[in-house]
């Protein structure tokens, strides 16, 4: 069975006419049952994880000062939502709701995290409205429970990963793995094991083709026992903070073709959703439904 981490904190009540879509964590799952192509039974619950997990990955000074607001202003600011209680209880709670789907996904070949892909959060800070890298504490808690050995973290989202790329820059038992576009944030780029970067406009064929002519090629040099995607939706042309040129069905095959390399390898995966910020809504959930379809397709 598929299953999917969802928890109702993941939509957090923001200011007037912010920029972030908070509406699709509550509507994405509504979709997903109403169209049939998820139940009741797919999704769980995720909780507060142990501490030793997120500081496995965090600098545990940035981390508590997290949990007791004591963060400075400037850092502040710089995660880009207001910083509170009740943001700072959402961003652990996703961070277990992907622990959480690793484990399933080891035992079904993939789970799906409705939230997540917070991947501009650095080891000692969060920008970009991440706070903790849920995918980066999924890696390091499946190899400390010796659940994994080699994780190939593939990052689709059109902005360049840069948090995870610092957090495992001198890690060889965690490849990163980011395509994105040349143009968008971050402007100053950080070093991944391997980066792509996109022209602006780059349509369905071209980034296609660089997908499928990259992605197997990475899989049998690295030979990952583990695949984190993180399946961003704002490659679409509509997205507001995307520079690229892709249409739902181009981003759809995308997802199909990462979804369908994995099982065919039989390497678990798990998927969190990553950025979507067109102006209408019905299309970031269309496009991230798109995902879920696909897991149910090819895995079930």
């Amino acid at each position: 069975m598929l299953k999917i981490a969802y928890h109702p904190i993941y939509k957090h009540p923001l200011p007037e006419g912010h920029r972030f879509p908070m509406e699709k964590y509550e509507l994405l799952p509504q979709q997903l049952l109403h169209e049939g192509t998820c139940s009741g039974h797919n999704f769980f619950e995720p909780e507060k994880p142990n501490d030793k997990y997120i500081v496995a990955i965090h600098d545990p000074e940035y981390y508590y000062e997290l949990v007791n607001l004591t963060l400075d202003q400037r850092a502040a600011r710089k995660i880009g939502f207001p910083l509170s209680r009740a943001l700072v209880e959402r961003e652990v709670i996703i961070a277990d709701g992907t622990i959480k789907a690793s484990e399933y996904a080891l035992k079904h070949g993939i789970a799906m995290n409705i939230a997540g892909g917070t991947h501009h959060a650095y080891t000692n800070r969060g920008e970009a409205f991440c706070l903790l890298n849920d995918q980066a504490i999924g890696a390091r808690f499946l190899q400390n429970k010796g659940l994994a050995n080699k994780v190939l973290i593939v990052d689709l989202d059109v902005h360049q990963g840069n948090g995870t790329a610092e957090i495992f820059q001198n890690d060889d038992s965690v490849f990163t793995f980011s395509m994105h576009g040349k143009s968008n944030y971050p402007f100053k780029k950080e070093l991944s094991d391997l980066d792509i970067a996109l022209d602006n406009d780059t349509n369905d064929y071209t980034y296609l083709k660089i997908l499928k002519d990259t992605l197997p090629k990475l899989i049998d040099e690295q030979q990952p026992d583990f695949i984190y995607y993180l399946s961003g939706v704002d490659v679409i042309a509509s997205d507001k903070l995307g520079k690229l040129g892709m249409s739902v069905e181009g981003c759809k095959e995308r997802d199909r073709f990462v979804l369908q390399t994995c099982k065919d390898h039989s390497i678990p995966v798990m998927c969190s959703m990553g950025g979507g910020y067109s102006a209408d809504i019905k299309i970031i959930v269309n496009a991230h439904a798109n995902t879920y379809r696909l897991a149910q397709e090819i895995f079930f």
